[in-house]
């Protein structure tokens, strides 16, 4: 069944990363462009919440990695820990009151309870139910047998807070991008909700934030399916509204397999490392699993959001393909200016600050836009010899020749250059691949007439005759 939109309902769209990695991965960026998209689409407000309740796998730096990041693609929160908002805190470690209070309505109300058992007893339990290949799940021990709670409670006994999931129920999941999907609830786990240290679990804390903060669609990846029927429960035990579920697919590697840093360059910052620009990045994800209308493949993320249909979502995990996205990323930087060019190249490397602001050196953007897959491209293309290669005598034969043919040219420009190249090519059974190396010490890089007309027919005789030397 298609889920309906409700068009006069406030739309709120969030991600909640957790800061537990280097940086936000790729697939959670994909993700923050859906939301983003689809908040701006229907003139709503896109939130960033940081979910830090899982206090052991904290990395220290990592939330303002993530928020850095997420700015830097351009991506714009409305509301976050940074700018903050009408709901702050947006920082769940801040929120632990909160958590707390529903918990124990959750509890007077019958739909939780304390649960004192050790890891030891519940280690056991799983085991027995994996012989007997029965569903792993808690058995309620502690529902059924502790009336004393309060007492334990005074007594500093460990505990946590489960969800008391009923027997014999079905839970129907109406998602915008999948349809319909049943749960029964005898498969389902009494979640904890509340852990020993106090601090929620994903699933609590996931549900009242969404609602108190008015998240009216819940844009998620696929791998939260099957936590959504818990997550109806508790929304249906503390009696809100439940707000519009869509789980998008998740990215995977050319072999199907999930997308991770085993086979892929998954943090998203190492794309802006290594040259990628931003705005190709964004353009690549959003055609992960969504075509454009019009068949485009090259489109801004302003076109992006006002075109975009949240059930245009196809389910089926989408290729991320790095070589595809280095042709979008090349197609990006042909189409800029060269002033553009020189401006994202210094923000990208300061260094190059003094060699782009001699006018006499701007032939080279020219030169290197047909080339360049990403920034990081340009360094290369224009820097001295890199390669190691040893000369055969025969080979420097040819090159002391190549040097009196050069030193003959009366007027070194490009049209004369390549024409010599050409004739020499020819005459000493040359490969112009070999040329190249010759020339520039490289196998590949810059247009070579063009290069060596910009370097100059000094510079180019002194770098030939040291490999004669």
């Amino acid at each position: 069944m298609q889920v309906e939109m409700d068009l006069n309902k406030n739309f709120r769209t969030r991600i909640a990363p957790s800061p537990t990695g280097e940086d936000i991965h790729i697939g959670n960026l994909y993700t923050a462009l859906i939301n983003w998209a689809f908040a701006k689409k229907n003139n709503g407000k896109f939130i960033i919440r940081i979910e830090d309740t899982d206090r052991e796998r904290l990395v220290n730096g990592s939330e303002e990695r993530i928020l850095e990041t997420i700015q830097n693609f351009g991506i714009i929160p409305d509301e976050s820990p940074k700018i903050g908002g009408k709901y702050a805190p947006y920082r769940q470690s801040e929120r632990i009151e909160i958590y707390k209070k529903y918990a124990e309505e959750l509890i007077e109300k019958g739909h939780a309870y304390y649960c004192f058992c050790t890891k030891e007893r519940i280690d056991e339990i799983r085991k027995e139910q994996v012989l007997k290949k029965e569903v792993s799940r808690y058995d309620k021990y502690c529902l059924i047998n502790i009336n004393d709670f309060s007492k334990r409670i005074e007594k500093n006994e460990k505990y946590v807070i489960r969800l008391n999931v009923a027997s014999g129920r079905e839970i129907i999941l109406n998602d915008v991008i999948r349809g319909e999907i049943k749960f029964q609830s005898d498969l389902l786990d009494d979640q904890i909700l509340i852990k020993s240290d106090g601090y929620p679990t994903y699933h609590m804390a996931v549900v009242i934030d969404d609602h108190l903060m008015k998240i009216s669609h819940v844009i998620r990846a696929e791998e939260w399916i099957s936590s959504t029927p818990k997550h109806i429960l508790i929304y249906e035990a503390l009696g809100w509204e439940l707000p519009i579920f869509a789980h998008g697919p998740i990215l995977r590697n050319p072999d199907r397999s999930k997308l991770s840093k085993r086979k892929n360059p998954v943090w998203s910052s190492w794309y802006l490392d290594e040259g990628y620009l931003p705005e190709a990045v964004l353009n690549y994800l959003a055609l992960m699993g969504w075509s454009h209308p019009e068949d485009k493949e090259i489109f801004s993320i302003d076109e992006y959001s006002n075109v975009f249909e949240l059930k245009d979502i196809k389910p089926v995990g989408p290729i991320f393909d790095i070589n595809k996205l280095k042709w979008m990323n090349s197609e990006y930087i042909r189409a800029l200016s060269e002033d553009e060019l020189k401006k994202k190249l210094i923000h990208y490397d300061k260094s190059l600050s003094t060699l782009l602001d001699d006018k006499n050196n701007l032939i080279l953007l020219t030169l290197a836009k047909l080339r360049m897959r990403t920034l990081k491209d340009f360094k290369i293309l224009i820097s001295d010899p890199q390669e190691i290669y040893i000369y055969s005598e025969e080979e420097k034969k040819i090159i002391e020749i190549l040097i009196d043919k050069i030193i003959a040219i009366k007027v070194w420009e490009k049209e004369k250059i390549l024409d010599l190249l050409k004739k020499f090519s020819i005459e000493q059974n040359v490969s112009m691949k070999m040329m190249y190396l010759f020339l520039t010490g490289n196998s590949k890089g810059l247009p070579l007439p063009e290069m060596l007309e910009w370097r100059g027919k000094d510079i180019t005789l002194s770098n030939l005759k040291k490999i004669i030397i």
